[in-house]
């Protein structure tokens, strides 16, 4: 989707900016990739380049005279460079009048997924005078947010991952009731084919994780490093994926089952907290989108959270409740997190993300993740939630 920078001009008024500063060299800043057309390939971006939109007029943009075509597919202005005085000067003329402008920064890194200008670049725009802010929430509105062809990309996707998430689970069933050997790796190998049966795109295989290996968040089963599936253990199932069409978004759940008929207290209870964690978060959303409030994303974060700490299971969180949904699984609009950093964004309407408390143990964890789309005055779970482990046998 092109920039509309008539769009941004008006939110630059509006916030007191004098303007977007886009930045990027060799790929070290892929929201400003994103936002000028450049993410696809099909330019090489291996000098440094600038674009700037101002809050009124027309933008500006200074590029390498070896790379002078790459963003002439945008409006507005064109200075060259070659040597770095050449730099120097085009970086001084570029800004101009400007005192006060947005980039790719967050203050101290606070929440590094927005924090993709370099320090020199910093230096180098602070020395001519100029405040830098961060682009946040810019970021969000240009970026982040889903048209109505991404929602429907999106609840296509989730429907398939649904459906995938069955399959897996009635095989899990049906290996152990047969007597067959089944491991990790071998059902995520077929989770792997079903993704290809229902058109699905993911930049990684699924995580299939039983028992101990499901109280690591981020285990990845592979062919050399992997558990059999055995009763009387948790089966772990995080999966994601999106339609393969330009532009389309991610979908990403993960649900969790009992090798047994019966799941224990222990792991009922560990289950039980995280389902009131996440709908104590979807209400919170639910609630604030249906008054026309912000809502910040540590907010979110913190409602979870303080249900998990009071259930005595404090010290097993071991991430933020939830991430942005886009092109990327881990998006660029507002995570839901009080926890690793401390996200002030504001939730957007028409953005997606992941409600995904989890706690995890030395034997075992328990993470229910769905995902929500917030309009303008409502926010919406587009899928089924998990209210009880799933029992396999």
């Amino acid at each position: 989707m092109p920039l509309d920078v008539a769009a941004v001009q008006r939110v630059l008024t509006r916030e007191r900016l004098d303007g977007w500063l886009l930045y990027d060299f060799h790929g070290s800043n892929p929201i400003a990739q994103q936002l000028t057309g450049l993410a696809n390939g099909a330019h090489m971006t291996t000098r440094r380049w600038y674009y700037l939109i101002p809050a009124s007029g027309e933008p500006r943009a200074l590029v390498h005279a070896i790379e002078r075509g790459n963003l002439d597919h945008l409006p507005g202005t064109k200075s060259v460079y070659a040597g770095r005085q050449q730099l120097e000067t085009g970086l001084t003329a570029l800004l101009g009048p400007a005192r006060r402008v947005a980039m790719e920064y967050s203050p101290e890194c606070a929440i590094p997924y927005i924090s993709r200008v370099d320090a020199g670049t910093v230096e180098a725009v602070r020395k001519r005078g100029v405040e830098i802010v961060s682009s946040g929430d810019l970021v969000q509105q240009f970026e982040a947010t889903w048209s109505v062809e991404q929602l429907a990309q999106h609840r296509q996707a989730s429907a398939a991952l649904y459906r995938i998430k069955d399959r897996a689970f009635e095989q899990a069933s049906q290996a152990l009731a047969g007597g067959r050997r089944q491991t990790e790796y071998d059902l995520q190998q077929l989770m792997v084919q079903w993704f290809r049966e229902e058109g699905l795109v993911s930049d990684a295989p699924p995580v299939v994780a039983m028992g101990r290996n499901a109280g690591n968040p981020h285990y990845l089963p592979t062919a050399e490093r992997h558990l059999e599936i055995v009763r009387d253990d948790v089966l772990l199932l995080d999966l994601w994926g999106k339609m393969p069409q330009p532009g389309a978004v991610f979908a990403d759940i993960t649900w969790v089952g009992v090798i047994s008929r019966q799941a224990s207290a222990e792991q009922s209870a560990a289950f039980g907290a995280i389902v009131k964690a996440r709908d104590a978060a979807v209400r919170l959303v639910q609630e604030r989108a249906a008054a026309g409030q912000d809502l910040r994303g540590w907010e979110v974060d913190r409602t979870a959270r303080q249900v998990l700490e009071d259930a005595g299971f404090g010290k097993y969180v071991l991430h933020r409740t939830g991430h942005s949904l886009g092109e990327n699984v881990h998006g660029n609009g507002t995570h839901l997190d009080d926890y690793e950093t401390h996200d002030e964004r504001r939730i957007m309407p028409h953005t997606g993300f992941t409600i995904e408390p989890g706690l995890y143990f030395d034997t075992f964890g328990v993470r229910t993740e769905i995902n929500v789309y917030r309009g303008e005055r409502d926010a919406v779970v587009t899928g089924e939630r998990q209210s009880e482990l799933v029992t396999l046998l």
